[in-house]
């Protein structure tokens, strides 16, 4: 059964008339009959009896009647949502994002993406980057920000570059000195966090490379851990620059160079399966990603 003939037959229904049924279907008035016909031969029914006056239902006509506007506005407002969800009026953005992404980078960009797009309801789920590349996978997320990471099934956009910034207690002698070895370094209190995370294994490798025996003070499980270890003096530590940004900016923490080590960046990216089918809301916030990443001191609010 085509959707046509139940919207001819709602709309001769609601008139009464096959003339002016036919004025608002834009159509014929035999056209107008030959899918009444037509409908009523699939039924197996009588729907409309033709009089002097017009056209009138049928016992039957009455008893479809209910449910041919039902199919007709289950089909419109079908439409009419996958209309909201291309221009991103409507439906879901499932996220995954990687600890440090989710705490000191998302927040902002969902901000603004939702002021965009209030109708859009967003969610969030966590891991680390292998993690979130399976929740791409299985598509129980949309989008995934991560690591850099390489799989024959997904794309990859950049989204921003982060860094490892080494940063110590704002009283810390290694202050007013600005920059230190890492020979110096190899003999300070070394706090480090989440051992399953790449920050992790960045840090123990600047320091294998260079043959020096790390003095680990403690291993954490989550950067906020950390900073608070070295705001209270209980060691230094190298941790993402966009997690400390404010606390230097405030002066609670200092960012130290490292005179022989090579500063050590890592891509943030953002991933999504091949192909097709990438809904309204997930291209727009692909698109608010490029555009910060484009203009970094671009308001978020």
């Amino acid at each position: 059964m085509q959707l046509e003939f139940l919207e001819t037959f709602v709309e001769v229904a609601r008139h009464g008339n096959v003339t002016r049924a036919a004025e608002g279907l834009y159509l014929s008035q035999p056209s107008v009959s030959s899918r009444l016909q037509a409908l009523e031969a699939e039924l197996g029914e009588q729907l409309l009896v033709r009089t002097p006056r017009g056209v009138r239902l049928t016992d039957a006509g009455r008893e479809f009647l209910p449910y041919a506007e039902r199919a007709v506005k289950a089909f419109r407002g079908g439409q009419e949502a996958l209309s909201e969800l291309a221009e991103a009026r409507a439906g879901r953005l499932a996220l995954g994002a990687a600890p440090a992404v989710s705490t000191y980078f998302l927040p902002t960009v969902l901000k603004h993406f939702t002021m965009l797009h209030p109708g859009v309801r967003p969610s969030v789920q966590t891991g680390h980057s292998e993690e979130v590349l399976q929740l791409v996978l299985t598509d129980q997320v949309q989008i995934g920000l991560v690591r850099e990471l390489k799989h024959p099934e997904i794309e990859v956009q950049a989204c921003y570059e982060d860094e490892l910034v080494l940063v110590v207690h704002a009283a810390h002698a290694f202050r007013a000195r600005g920059v230190v070895s890492l020979q110096e370094l190899g003999g300070e209190a070394l706090v480090l966090f989440d051992r399953a995370s790449s920050y992790h294994e960045l840090t123990r490798a600047l320091f294998l490379d260079s043959g020096i025996v790390l003095s680990t003070a403690m291993e954490l499980d989550n950067i906020e851990a950390a900073k608070k270890m070295v705001e209270l003096g209980m060691g230094v530590a190298l941790l993402p620059r966009v997690a400390v940004a404010r606390e230097i900016a405030m002066g609670t923490m200092a960012a130290i160079a490292i005179a022989d080590a090579p500063t050590i960046h890592r891509p943030v990216v953002a991933i999504h399966r091949r192909g097709p089918g990438l809904s309204g809301p997930a291209q727009s916030f692909l698109a608010l990603l490029a555009q910060q990443r484009q203009d970094p001191a671009a308001p978020a609010e």
